[in-house]
């Protein structure tokens, strides 16, 4: 009799120089079944060493670092691995850290304190290849990336169908494609069309600059 191939775990680097947050992390994240901790790193320059060194597929970072801080580190990080997703996790919510953090290639940024689940799902999506953006500083991207959407953006939005509409209303929430999937009723991959869809008709690249046309234009 065979048995079924076990689903790999999601394999998590830790970059935090406070030892107990450091600590609470690794406690918090390991209840995960789908997680993996590979490693953690005190500062900006062993957090780009470890990555080189554990192949993580997500690296969980804070800004306020010795040597090197967050966001040089997941610059350099995202130069030499694209594909490793990056996920900010700080207490820092001045919007030119945000924009800076993003602008550095990560892929989602969460508040230091927020519920849990939500580092959860900013995980799990950079995953995915997606973005996710801590609700409590969504306001301040969209006050200053695209400050004024321009009028065909506004109008594309109209060409999105009810369904693409719905699904952009849960990207705004901060909700990752399975998420959004279990509360529609639909399957990942049908979402994952949806998302494909609206980005096309929006023309941006990235969930943030789809959620961001929503907030900016009224949406929600």
């Amino acid at each position: 009799m065979s048995k079924t191939a076990s689903k790999p775990k999601l394999r998590i680097l830790i970059v935090e120089d406070d030892p107990m947050m450091q600590l609470g992390l690794e406690q918090t994240l390991s209840t995960v079944s789908d997680f993996e901790i590979v490693g953690q790193a005190e500062d900006g320059y062993l957090a780009i060493e470890a990555a080189a060194t554990l192949k993580p597929d997500v690296v969980v970072m804070d800004i306020g670092l010795p040597r090197l801080d967050g966001i040089s580190a997941t610059k350099q990080i995202k130069e030499k691995f694209p594909n490793m997703g990056v996920v900010m996790l700080t207490s820092h919510r001045l919007q030119t850290e945000v924009v800076a953090a993003l602008s550095s290639g990560a892929d989602g940024y969460c508040i230091k304190g927020a519920n849990i689940e939500r580092l959860v799902t900013a995980i799990q999506a950079a995953k995915e290849g997606g973005s996710y953006l801590d609700p409590q500083v969504a306001r301040l991207v969209m006050n200053n990336l695209h400050p004024v959407v321009p009028a065909e953006k506004r109008e594309a939005l109209h060409t999105l169908s009810e369904r693409e509409m719905e699904v952009l209303k849960w990207i705004v929430e901060g909700k990752s494609n399975n998420e959004i999937a279990e509360i529609l009723y639909l399957s990942p991959n049908t979402i994952k069309t949806h998302v494909r869809g609206l980005m096309n008709k929006l023309s941006v690249d990235d969930r943030v600059q789809a959620a961001v046309i929503a907030l900016r234009s009224g949406l929600v």
